[in-house]
């Protein structure tokens, strides 16, 4: 069984800039991928390469076995898509919203409508079917969205910033439905701006800076390499941080300092490793 995706030297140029640099990555079938960086890495161009929606400048990718160049039909119909902006239609109801999805997937109108039925009570939106759009929040309406992308039964599910600007409560719930659909068998790959998301949510984490892929793994992978330990010391308005293979070693540092005002360690997390790499906050 070929990969769900895979990226193999891809480049993708804007106005002579790289704005995707050589960037090679693979993703297993079943896997929920987090692709990281601070605004400007490539993310949603990665993504937009990987969904058809633009033509690399080089390289190859290929999704669930078919290239995004060549065979951008059969890509298609292995994919569903949420982006950042909201693309459901305000004018139109829920239902007709998932009514026009189907029909553009060609799918029969009998299994069109129980798939409609079934997706909207799975995202809890049964009750909306006949509620214009522009009436929903935003978190009914990125639910909305994850439905019409899940209606021809897609392989692998591409959400680029699902979550951004939702409440907390919001924001779970729509957690709950990437892990319950993960757990399906659903492949994801996900780009976001909150690293408890991606610490909740993904298998591996890539992160991405200037276009190029500057770390891959998991996050016990990351925090082995980098160290699983932080020594914090204040500088006057600011932190100064250093790692340390252990927390016991940060620990054993600073017992031996004669002065430890301003001075504290505990465990490292994905933040303190992207801001390490990077030099930026995610945000």
């Amino acid at each position: 069984m070929p990969a769900a995706v895979c990226l193999r030297n891809v480049h993708k140029v804007y106005n002579g800039v790289d704005v995707v640099n050589d960037l090679s990555l693979t993703i297993g079938n079943g896997e929920v991928f987090g692709l990281l960086g601070p605004n400007g890495a490539g993310k949603s161009t990665t993504i937009r390469m990987a969904t058809t929606l633009t033509r690399p400048s080089d390289g190859h990718v290929v999704v669930s076995g078919y290239d995004v160049v060549r065979q951008q039909l059969d890509v298609r119909r292995q994919i569903g898509v949420v982006l950042q902006q909201t693309s459901v239609d305000g004018d139109l109801t829920v239902w007709e919203n998932m009514e026009l999805h189907g029909r553009m997937h060609h799918i029969p109108a009998a299994q069109r409508r129980q798939a409609i039925v079934n997706w909207l009570g799975y995202v809890e939106l049964a009750d909306r079917r006949d509620d214009k759009v522009k009436t929903l929040s935003g978190g009914m309406k990125r639910r909305l969205q994850i439905a019409r992308a899940l209606l021809h039964n897609p392989k692998i599910l591409f959400l680029d910033e699902p979550t951004v600007g939702l409440d907390p409560q919001t924001r779970r719930r729509l957690w709950e439905i990437i892990r319950d659909l993960n757990r399906q068998g659903m492949t994801m790959l996900l780009t976001t701006h909150y690293m408890e998301e991606v610490e909740y949510l993904c298998d591996r984490i890539g992160i991405l800076d200037q276009g190029k892929l500057i770390e891959l793994g998991t996050l016990a992978q990351f925090r082995q390499r980098h160290g699983e330990g932080i020594l914090m010391t204040q500088r006057g308005d600011r932190w100064d941080y250093r790692f340390f293979p252990t927390l016991e070693a940060a620990n054993a540092h600073l017992d031996q300092q004669p002065d430890k005002t301003g001075m504290m360690t505990r465990p490292s997390n994905l933040e303190d490793i992207f801001v390490e790499l990077t030099g930026h906050n995610l945000d």
